[in-house]
């Protein structure tokens, strides 16, 4: 991270902020993310609670409480991928369809309907799957994109997703994925290896590009569930940490920091995720089985940031806006000691949230505005 701008002796930017939550530095205030963001039945609820007249008045409202700034690299590749089909579908670069499925009056979530590497039996097959190339964006816009974006430099950048094991599921189907890293650990092995590589590259590209303008980049592979791991801690240190590990080494040489998306009870890893080398864990669902503050805290303190923290499981939803003020300002005061915290929604903030709540989360992470 270079290039910071202090407004005063007291009064740090946007950027600065997160700077010193990732170094584990206190702040007159904290900086807030929306994270995942905020899925569009709950915006269309805050216009109407807000009396807005429409959306782009609303996301004007929202903006001013985010303290980052998101880069999106245009795609420039194939016509046939990355496009949307005629039935609301939409193929993205590695060749995986999702289709619509409906979870309330208006709102949509796009699931996979179909996995292109579903019928791969061997390593050998793999030479003639339809791989994404790096070539297929156009990292020439970037520098003019982030002067749109962040035109005083006054944010942190964030730029993603790097999730090594969700790609390649993704594509494969997850029961078949779980199958292969018993029955062909090999076939794992190669798709990860290439997966990997394919984002070093384009990560390489964008942040030669963005010529130091890019503060953190995104990385993801949920290993979690609500109980607890999703396969055994020797599994995941043997056969996915290391391809994280060399994306990690990689990113650092470009002076990001790493935010890493697992949701689920990961907990018992945390000491696994700091020597995988990110420097912040982001999700942190508080509402699965052992995830206790004051116990990550400990854990993590002074060598792993958390971002997220606030439930859109139960506490957004089903709280009251008293419940939720309260609940966020525990989770402030515990992981925000000695620094290191960016509170955020652990996940998108899903249909049914009442306003009234996102309001009452918004004026405890920015009472000052």
């Amino acid at each position: 991270m270079v290039n910071f701008i202090k407004n005063s002796d007291d009064e740090y930017t946007p950027r600065e902020l997160v700077k010193h939550a990732f170094e584990h530095k206190e702040t007159p205030r904290i900086p807030f993310s929306f994270g995942l963001g905020i899925n569009y039945p709950v915006k269309s609820d805050l216009l109407e609670y807000l009396r807005f007249t429409d959306m782009q008045q609303l996301d004007d409202y929202l903006i001013r409480y985010e303290d980052f700034r998101q880069l999106h690299v245009p795609y420039i590749g194939p016509s046939d991928k990355f496009c949307s089909l005629p039935d609301g579908s939409y193929v993205d670069a590695w060749g995986v369809k999702r289709s619509p499925i409906n979870y309330s009056e208006n709102g949509t979530y796009h699931e996979i309907s179909y996995y292109p590497m579903a019928g791969i039996k061997n390593v050998s097959q793999l030479d003639d799957f339809a791989w994404p190339h790096p070539d297929w964006f156009d990292y020439s816009a970037v520098p003019e994109i982030l002067k749109e974006i962040n035109p005083d430099g006054q944010y942190a950048v964030k730029l993603g997703n790097g999730n090594v094991f969700e790609t390649s599921w993704y594509m494969r189907g997850l029961e078949q994925m779980m199958i292969d890293f018993i029955d062909d650990p090999d076939l794992v092995y190669a798709i990860f290896e290439r997966v990997t590589d394919f984002y070093i590259t384009y990560f390489d590209r964008t942040l030669r590009a963005a010529n130091g303008q890019v503060d953190v980049v995104f990385t993801a592979d949920d290993i979690a569930g609500q109980r607890g791991l999703m396969f055994s801690p020797q599994l995941w240190k043997e056969q996915l940490v290391p391809w994280h590990k060399k994306l990690n080494e990689r990113l650092h040489e470009h002076g990001v920091k790493i935010m890493y998306h697992t949701d689920g009870a990961a907990h018992s890893v945390i000491e696994d995720m700091i020597k995988m080398g990110i420097d912040a864990w982001e999700a942190v669902q508080m509402d699965a089985d052992g995830m206790d503050a004051r116990k990550i805290k400990k854990a993590a303190a002074g060598r792993l940031a958390i971002h997220g923290g606030i439930s859109v499981q139960q506490l957004l939803p089903f709280g009251t806006p008293d419940e939720v003020r309260s609940e966020i300002s525990y989770l402030i005061k515990v992981f925000s000691t000695g620094g290191g915290y960016i509170p955020a929604p652990a996940h998108a903030i899903q249909a049914g949230t009442p306003p009234e709540n996102v309001i009452a989360m918004l004026d405890t992470v920015r009472p000052d505005l």
